[in-house]
Protein backbone atom coordinates (compact mmCIF):
# COMPACT_ATOMS: atom_id res chain seq x y z
CA UNK A 1 0.00 0.00 0.00
CA UNK A 2 1.49 3.35 -1.04
CA UNK A 3 1.77 6.22 1.41
CA UNK A 4 -0.16 9.49 1.18
CA UNK A 5 0.60 11.08 -2.19
CA UNK A 6 -0.98 14.52 -1.72
CA UNK A 7 -0.92 17.05 1.06
CA UNK A 8 -4.36 17.47 2.65
CA UNK A 9 -5.82 20.33 4.69
CA UNK A 10 -9.19 20.17 6.40
CA UNK A 11 -11.51 22.16 8.65
CA UNK A 12 -14.42 21.36 10.93
CA UNK A 13 -17.33 23.65 11.79
CA UNK A 14 -19.00 22.43 14.99
CA UNK A 15 -22.34 23.33 16.59
CA UNK A 16 -22.82 23.07 20.37
CA UNK A 17 -26.11 23.83 22.12
CA UNK A 18 -26.90 23.16 25.79
CA UNK A 19 -23.90 20.89 26.27
CA UNK A 20 -20.50 20.87 27.92
CA UNK A 21 -18.22 19.99 24.99
CA UNK A 22 -14.97 19.84 26.96
CA UNK A 23 -14.93 20.40 30.71
CA UNK A 24 -11.90 21.82 32.50
CA UNK A 25 -11.07 19.70 35.61
CA UNK A 26 -9.05 22.61 37.05
CA UNK A 27 -12.11 24.87 36.89
CA UNK A 28 -14.92 22.76 38.42
CA UNK A 29 -15.38 21.05 35.03
CA UNK A 30 -16.76 24.23 33.46
CA UNK A 31 -16.61 24.40 29.65
CA UNK A 32 -13.16 25.44 28.57
CA UNK A 33 -12.58 29.05 27.54
CA UNK A 34 -9.54 31.11 26.60
CA UNK A 35 -8.60 34.36 28.35
CA UNK A 36 -10.98 36.31 26.08
CA UNK A 37 -13.92 34.10 27.07
CA UNK A 38 -14.11 32.31 23.72
CA UNK A 39 -15.06 28.65 23.90
CA UNK A 40 -12.38 25.99 23.42
CA UNK A 41 -12.34 22.26 22.68
CA UNK A 42 -8.80 20.94 22.96
CA UNK A 43 -7.06 19.01 20.21
CA UNK A 44 -6.66 16.12 22.66
CA UNK A 45 -10.45 15.98 23.12
CA UNK A 46 -11.07 16.02 19.35
CA UNK A 47 -8.51 13.27 18.73
CA UNK A 48 -10.08 11.17 21.49
CA UNK A 49 -13.44 11.31 19.73
CA UNK A 50 -11.81 10.58 16.36
CA UNK A 51 -9.99 7.58 17.81
CA UNK A 52 -13.28 6.26 19.19
CA UNK A 53 -15.05 6.64 15.84
CA UNK A 54 -12.17 4.94 14.00
CA UNK A 55 -12.17 2.09 16.53
CA UNK A 56 -15.92 1.62 16.04
CA UNK A 57 -15.25 1.43 12.30
CA UNK A 58 -12.77 -1.43 12.81
CA UNK A 59 -9.41 0.34 13.10
CA UNK A 60 -6.87 -0.97 15.63
CA UNK A 61 -6.20 1.81 18.15
CA UNK A 62 -3.28 2.06 20.58
CA UNK A 63 -4.60 4.84 22.86
CA UNK A 64 -7.92 3.23 23.78
CA UNK A 65 -10.17 4.87 26.37
CA UNK A 66 -10.88 2.79 29.48
CA UNK A 67 -14.57 2.35 28.65
CA UNK A 68 -13.82 1.19 25.08
CA UNK A 69 -10.93 -1.22 25.63
CA UNK A 70 -11.18 -4.34 23.51
CA UNK A 71 -7.98 -6.15 24.51
CA UNK A 72 -8.17 -6.05 28.31
CA UNK A 73 -4.75 -4.42 28.68
CA UNK A 74 -4.61 -2.18 31.78
CA UNK A 75 -2.11 0.37 30.37
CA UNK A 76 -0.34 1.57 27.25
CA UNK A 77 2.83 -0.03 28.56
CA UNK A 78 1.28 -3.49 28.81
CA UNK A 79 -0.42 -3.08 25.41
CA UNK A 80 2.87 -2.16 23.73
CA UNK A 81 4.77 -5.03 25.34
CA UNK A 82 2.09 -7.63 24.66
CA UNK A 83 1.83 -6.78 20.96
CA UNK A 84 5.36 -5.77 19.99
CA UNK A 85 7.16 -8.02 22.47
CA UNK A 86 8.88 -7.35 25.78
CA UNK A 87 12.32 -8.19 24.40
CA UNK A 88 12.14 -5.39 21.82
CA UNK A 89 11.93 -2.70 24.51
CA UNK A 90 15.25 -3.57 26.14
CA UNK A 91 18.23 -1.26 25.83
CA UNK A 92 20.10 -1.79 22.61
CA UNK A 93 17.01 -2.74 20.62
CA UNK A 94 16.37 -1.14 17.24
CA UNK A 95 14.22 1.95 17.68
CA UNK A 96 13.38 2.01 13.98
CA UNK A 97 12.10 -1.56 14.13
CA UNK A 98 9.86 -0.81 17.12
CA UNK A 99 8.49 2.32 15.42
CA UNK A 100 7.83 0.37 12.22
CA UNK A 101 5.96 -2.39 14.03
CA UNK A 102 3.92 0.14 16.03
CA UNK A 103 2.91 2.05 12.90
CA UNK A 104 1.94 -1.15 11.10
CA UNK A 105 -0.14 -2.31 14.07
CA UNK A 106 -1.99 0.80 15.27
CA UNK A 107 -3.85 3.30 13.12
CA UNK A 108 -3.53 6.18 15.58
CA UNK A 109 0.23 5.73 15.91
CA UNK A 110 0.88 6.07 12.19
CA UNK A 111 -1.63 8.93 12.00
CA UNK A 112 -0.98 11.08 15.10
CA UNK A 113 2.35 9.70 16.28
CA UNK A 114 3.21 8.45 19.76
CA UNK A 115 6.04 8.57 22.28
CA UNK A 116 6.94 5.13 23.65
CA UNK A 117 8.71 6.08 26.88
CA UNK A 118 8.15 3.60 29.69
CA UNK A 119 9.96 3.08 32.99
CA UNK A 120 10.87 -0.33 34.29
CA UNK A 121 13.36 -3.16 33.98
CA UNK A 122 12.14 -4.11 30.53
CA UNK A 123 11.66 -0.60 29.16
CA UNK A 124 14.97 1.14 28.76
CA UNK A 125 14.30 3.09 25.59
CA UNK A 126 12.32 6.17 24.56
CA UNK A 127 11.00 6.04 21.03
CA UNK A 128 9.23 9.06 19.49
CA UNK A 129 7.05 8.56 16.42
CA UNK A 130 6.08 11.77 14.64
CA UNK A 131 2.73 11.46 12.90
CA UNK A 132 1.60 13.24 9.72
CA UNK A 133 -1.91 14.19 10.94
CA UNK A 134 -2.35 17.31 13.08
CA UNK A 135 -5.60 18.70 14.48
CA UNK A 136 -5.83 22.11 16.12
CA UNK A 137 -7.98 22.95 19.11
CA UNK A 138 -11.44 24.28 18.21
CA UNK A 139 -12.41 27.83 19.23
CA UNK A 140 -15.45 30.07 18.95
CA UNK A 141 -15.13 33.51 17.38
CA UNK A 142 -16.94 35.23 20.24
CA UNK A 143 -17.23 34.75 24.02
CA UNK A 144 -19.66 31.99 24.94
CA UNK A 145 -22.50 32.12 27.45
CA UNK A 146 -22.17 29.45 30.15
CA UNK A 147 -25.09 28.44 32.36
CA UNK A 148 -24.30 26.82 35.71
CA UNK A 149 -26.96 24.84 37.58
CA UNK A 150 -26.77 23.50 41.11
CA UNK A 151 -27.96 19.91 41.40
CA UNK A 152 -28.69 17.53 44.28
CA UNK A 153 -28.62 13.76 44.39
CA UNK A 154 -31.54 11.83 45.85
CA UNK A 155 -29.21 9.71 48.02
CA UNK A 156 -25.77 9.98 49.58
CA UNK A 157 -22.95 7.91 48.17
CA UNK A 158 -21.67 7.27 51.71
CA UNK A 159 -22.98 7.33 55.29
CA UNK A 160 -25.90 5.63 57.03
CA UNK A 161 -28.61 7.44 55.08
CA UNK A 162 -29.91 9.48 58.04
CA UNK A 163 -28.95 12.75 56.40
CA UNK A 164 -27.59 14.01 53.17
CA UNK A 165 -23.86 14.44 52.94
CA UNK A 166 -21.86 17.10 51.11
CA UNK A 167 -21.52 14.73 48.15
CA UNK A 168 -25.23 15.18 47.34
CA UNK A 169 -24.65 18.77 46.19
CA UNK A 170 -23.06 19.40 42.81
CA UNK A 171 -22.93 21.69 39.78
CA UNK A 172 -23.60 21.18 36.08
CA UNK A 173 -22.38 23.59 33.43
CA UNK A 174 -23.35 23.99 29.80
CA UNK A 175 -22.65 26.15 26.78
CA UNK A 176 -25.94 27.73 25.71
CA UNK A 177 -24.86 28.05 22.06
CA UNK A 178 -21.50 28.03 20.34
CA UNK A 179 -20.07 27.66 16.82
CA UNK A 180 -16.58 26.20 17.04
CA UNK A 181 -14.04 25.88 14.24
CA UNK A 182 -11.04 23.57 14.07
CA UNK A 183 -8.36 23.10 11.43
CA UNK A 184 -5.99 20.28 10.56
CA UNK A 185 -3.61 18.92 7.96
CA UNK A 186 -1.96 15.76 6.67
CA UNK A 187 1.73 15.94 5.74
CA UNK A 188 2.73 13.63 2.89
CA UNK A 189 6.46 13.70 3.75
CA UNK A 190 5.84 12.57 7.34
CA UNK A 191 3.39 9.97 6.03
CA UNK A 192 6.32 8.25 4.28
CA UNK A 193 7.94 7.63 7.67
CA UNK A 194 4.91 6.07 9.35
CA UNK A 195 3.25 4.36 6.38
CA UNK A 196 0.13 6.54 6.58
CA UNK A 197 -1.72 5.89 3.32
CA UNK A 198 -4.38 7.42 1.10
CA UNK A 199 -6.76 4.77 2.47
CA UNK A 200 -5.99 5.94 6.02
CA UNK A 201 -6.73 9.55 5.01
CA UNK A 202 -10.02 8.42 3.50
CA UNK A 203 -10.92 6.60 6.73
CA UNK A 204 -10.41 9.81 8.72
CA UNK A 205 -12.41 11.75 6.13
CA UNK A 206 -15.31 9.32 6.57
CA UNK A 207 -15.31 9.58 10.37
CA UNK A 208 -14.82 13.33 10.92
CA UNK A 209 -18.45 14.20 9.99
CA UNK A 210 -19.53 11.56 12.56
CA UNK A 211 -17.29 12.90 15.31
CA UNK A 212 -20.02 13.07 17.99
CA UNK A 213 -21.85 9.84 17.19
CA UNK A 214 -22.03 7.42 20.16
CA UNK A 215 -20.50 10.10 22.38
CA UNK A 216 -23.53 11.00 24.48
CA UNK A 217 -23.43 11.59 28.21
CA UNK A 218 -25.24 13.63 30.85
CA UNK A 219 -23.06 16.60 29.91
CA UNK A 220 -23.51 16.01 26.16
CA UNK A 221 -27.10 14.89 25.49
CA UNK A 222 -27.82 13.26 22.16
CA UNK A 223 -28.22 15.92 19.48
CA UNK A 224 -26.59 18.71 21.49
CA UNK A 225 -23.31 18.51 19.55
CA UNK A 226 -22.87 18.00 15.83
CA UNK A 227 -20.55 18.64 12.92
CA UNK A 228 -22.06 21.22 10.58
CA UNK A 229 -19.49 20.95 7.79
CA UNK A 230 -16.22 19.25 6.99
CA UNK A 231 -14.12 21.12 4.42
CA UNK A 232 -11.49 18.97 2.71
CA UNK A 233 -8.69 20.40 0.54
CA UNK A 234 -6.57 17.92 -1.41
CA UNK A 235 -3.48 19.49 -2.96
CA UNK A 236 -2.02 18.45 -6.31
CA UNK A 237 1.35 17.38 -4.87
CA UNK A 238 3.06 16.12 -1.73
CA UNK A 239 4.31 19.58 -0.83
CA UNK A 240 1.05 21.33 -1.72
CA UNK A 241 0.42 24.45 -3.78
CA UNK A 242 -0.21 26.65 -0.73
CA UNK A 243 0.70 26.74 2.94
CA UNK A 244 -1.83 25.32 5.39
CA UNK A 245 -2.21 28.76 6.96
CA UNK A 246 -3.22 30.29 3.62
CA UNK A 247 -5.67 27.48 2.90
CA UNK A 248 -7.30 27.67 6.33
CA UNK A 249 -7.57 31.45 6.11
CA UNK A 250 -9.88 31.16 3.09
CA UNK A 251 -12.52 29.63 5.38
CA UNK A 252 -11.78 31.90 8.34
CA UNK A 253 -12.49 34.96 6.19
CA UNK A 254 -15.82 33.60 4.93
CA UNK A 255 -17.22 31.92 8.04
CA UNK A 256 -20.30 33.63 9.49
CA UNK A 257 -21.37 33.67 13.17
CA UNK A 258 -24.00 30.98 12.51
CA UNK A 259 -21.43 28.63 10.93
CA UNK A 260 -22.52 29.23 7.33
CA UNK A 261 -20.27 30.42 4.50
CA UNK A 262 -20.40 31.15 0.78
CA UNK A 263 -19.50 27.79 -0.77
CA UNK A 264 -18.96 29.28 -4.23
CA UNK A 265 -16.55 31.88 -2.89
CA UNK A 266 -14.65 29.23 -0.92
CA UNK A 267 -14.32 26.92 -3.93
CA UNK A 268 -12.85 29.76 -6.00
CA UNK A 269 -10.65 31.30 -3.30
CA UNK A 270 -7.40 29.60 -4.37
CA UNK A 271 -6.66 28.69 -8.00
CA UNK A 272 -5.82 25.03 -8.55
CA UNK A 273 -7.29 23.66 -5.35
CA UNK A 274 -11.04 23.22 -4.93
CA UNK A 275 -12.32 22.06 -1.54
CA UNK A 276 -14.81 19.30 -1.02
CA UNK A 277 -17.59 20.36 1.35
CA UNK A 278 -19.19 17.54 3.31
CA UNK A 279 -22.29 17.93 5.45
CA UNK A 280 -22.19 16.56 8.98
CA UNK A 281 -24.49 13.78 10.18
Amino acid sequence: MSTLQNKIDFALVLHVQNANPNGDPLNDNRPRTDYAGNGEITDVCLKRKLRDRLQEAGATIFVQSDDRKVDGEPSLYSRALSVIGKERFRKGSSRDEIARLACETWFDVRAFGQVFAFKGDDAGVSIPVRGPVTIQSAFTREPISITSTQITKSVSAEGDGNRRGSDTIGMKHRVDLGIYESYGSMNAQLAERTGFSDADAEAIKQQLPRLFENDVSSARPDGSMRVLRLVWWRHASKGGQYSSAKVHDTLRQLLQPDGSFDEHALQNALPGIEPEIIEGF
